[in-house]
């Protein structure tokens, strides 16, 4: 399997014709949805759907499939998932976990937010809920309004992944991406690595 970071909290997963990509937002860029025949999308903030690069994907391939939780799939014309359903989709087995968008301040934005686990990588959202699954591949938020270095350090140690590489990160400027990474790669206890924008790295 071939992960392919795709900005933000884009990423791809290539395994032969089987072309799956999750969080496709408005800080993502296009050809990550080329070819793909399926998306997975969190939540409904516009940094992880860009509803209208999603809808003329669709329109060129009526057979792109979405899938996100019941709240958001009626807008998308999604198929609607929940936490603890487990399906395929373009071929990959996926479990749906987490639920919420983690608190900014306030009980805010209080919006559903589901996590992805696709055969062992884990694409949360925006949150850090663990998962009771193993996970091979945690796919780490790095930023946000909702997060601190370290809650995400922590969030690593307690799911415990052979590997992990940052997502969510468009905020950072370089040096504070040179931070995240350090403090990531010292201390969260796994083998963690940045994949450049628009990089692979093999499963």
């Amino acid at each position: 399997m071939r992960l392919t970071k795709y900005g933000h909290a884009c990423v791809r997963l290539d395994d032969g014709d089987r072309a799956l990509v999750i969080d496709p937002g408005v800080y993502s860029e296009p050809a990550a949805l080329s070819g793909a025949t399926a998306v997975l999308v969190t939540h409904e903030h516009a940094d992880h759907v860009d509803v209208a690069a999603l809808a003329a994907a669709r329109a060129a391939d009526p057979a792109l499939t979405v899938y996100t939780h019941a709240a958001l799939a009626g807008e998308l014309g999604a198929v609607a998932v929940e936490v603890g359903d487990t399906f395929t989709a373009a071929g990959f087995t996926v479990r749906v976990v987490g639920g919420v968008h983690a608190e900014i301040i306030d009980g805010l934005p209080g919006c559903p937010n589901v996590g992805f686990v696709v055969e062992g990588v884990y694409h949360p959202g925006d949150a850090l809920f663990v998962p009771a699954e193993p996970v091979d591949t945690l796919l780490v938020p790095a930023s946000g309004p909702w997060v601190k270095l370290g809650e995400v350090i922590e969030f690593a140690r307690r799911i415990g992944p052979a590997r992990a590489f940052p997502i969510h990160d468009v905020n950072l400027s370089v040096h504070g991406l040179e931070s995240f990474d350090g403090w990531l790669a010292e201390t969260a206890g796994t083998d963690y690595a940045r994949v450049p924008l628009g990089g692979s790295v093999d499963l």
